[in-house]
């Protein structure tokens, strides 16, 4: 069993608590121990265990009260949950699984058969996941919603790439797109809608719609401007009553071949990275904008960069600086600039960090969907 798997034990008898701990710690699984329905639910507010084995007779709030707590709450109703007990009672086992408990567990039983039950559950639950993804993958084809490129866009003068990975597989609410204008203007488009998976993905097409129509209607009117497209896209997320309601990060930059530069605006986006080449030194560019949707004038600005042979751009989501530390989310933008740092300025240097250790680690460790736009100028 891989030592990723967290089990949450709620058991008001210390004895049993500790006992069942340390031999489940033995088969490889990490457990939180709770004495209560109460402590629990603390836990649960810090850390999220792949499945919850509770008691049932326990005093102040029986396990049944502590499942129906569960179920209230969207944050974890959908943790699987079993029931841990001593008594052998076909009604309430019965009870239980109206619950939508997946099971019954007999605290007498040998450990390896606890073992066999909990490794089974766990195991029918990743296939349904990756049966789930592919479904859904297979249908975002057939109707051509993509909240990724499949393809990377040819820029003249520049080399663009990306990477991408979404949070335990499952597409959320990270979106980039690329769209091309003509051989002289290319945009780059990276957001990320506040959530995580289905609820999120869904939301991401209807910015990913609003950006693309600003996009067009400047054009129309002859107005390049990023900061004017963002405002156009933010007052239209703004009025939307149900858009508004979930928030997102854009950031937007217009790449100009013919004049070798980029305009950049951002909505409550993290700053970009800039490597000056002939300096071989970093900095930060931060735009002032609000979040979409946040207030009807964003106060957007615009950066414009002009940039020379071998400068690079980073542009990024927040996963990719975010990580999971005592059981709290933390964020740390120096870790990433760190990690990618001794890549810079070299000949292959997007290719040489989507196969590092330090993505690698990203890849095991990431808390949210994780996005990384590059861009250099070349000849």
């Amino acid at each position: 069993m891989p030592s990723s798997h967290k089990i949450l034990l709620v058991d008001d008898n210390l004895l049993v608590l500790e006992m069942m701990s340390k031999a489940l710690d033995r088969e490889g699984f990490r457990c939180m121990k709770a004495d209560s329905a109460g402590q629990a639910m603390e836990l649960l507010h810090k850390d999220t265990p792949d499945i919850i084995l509770s008691d049932y007779d326990m005093p102040e709030v029986n396990g049944f009260v502590f499942r129906q707590q569960l179920m209230d709450n969207p944050d974890f109703r959908n943790i699987p949950f079993m029931f841990l007990t001593s008594m052998n009672n076909t009604d309430l086992m019965l009870e239980g699984i109206n619950m939508e408990a997946i099971d019954y567990i007999i605290k007498d039983v040998p450990i390896p058969v606890i073992v066999s039950k909990i490794t089974n559950v766990l195991n029918t639950i990743r296939e349904q996941h990756q049966r789930s993804i592919s479904e859904l993958s297979l249908a975002a084809v057939a109707l051509h919603l993509d909240s990724v490129p499949q393809q990377l866009p040819k820029v003249k003068g520049f080399k663009v790439d990306f990477w991408h990975r979404p949070f335990q597989g499952y597409p959320g609410g990270d979106f980039i797109d690329f769209i091309k204008i003509d051989e002289r203007y290319t945009f780059i488009v990276l957001g990320d809608v506040m959530g995580k998976k289905w609820g999120a993905w869904f939301f991401s097409f209807g910015f990913l719609s609003y950006v693309r129509a600003a996009v067009r209607l400047c054009l129309y009117e002859g107005d390049l401007s990023t900061k004017s497209i963002l405002q156009k896209i933010n007052t239209v997320v703004y009025h939307d009553p149900v858009v508004s309601e979930v928030l997102s990060t854009l950031t937007l930059i217009l790449v100009d071949s013919e004049n070798s530069q980029v305009s950049y605006s951002g909505a409550g986006d993290l700053p970009l990275l800039y490597y000056n080449h002939q300096e071989g030194k970093t900095s930060h560019i931060q735009s002032a904008g609000l979040l979409l949707g946040l207030r009807e004038e964003g106060d957007y600005d615009e950066y414009i960069l002009k940039m020379n042979n071998d400068d690079q751009l980073f542009a990024i989501t927040d996963g990719m600086t975010d990580f999971e530390a005592a059981g709290r989310k933390r964020s740390d933008y120096f870790s990433f600039e760190q990690g990618i740092a001794r890549f810079l300025g070299k000949p292959d240097t997007f290719t040489a960090i989507k196969t590092s250790d330090f993505l690698a680690q990203k890849s095991r460790e990431q808390i949210d969907d994780c996005s990384l736009i590059f861009l250099q100028k070349a000849d």
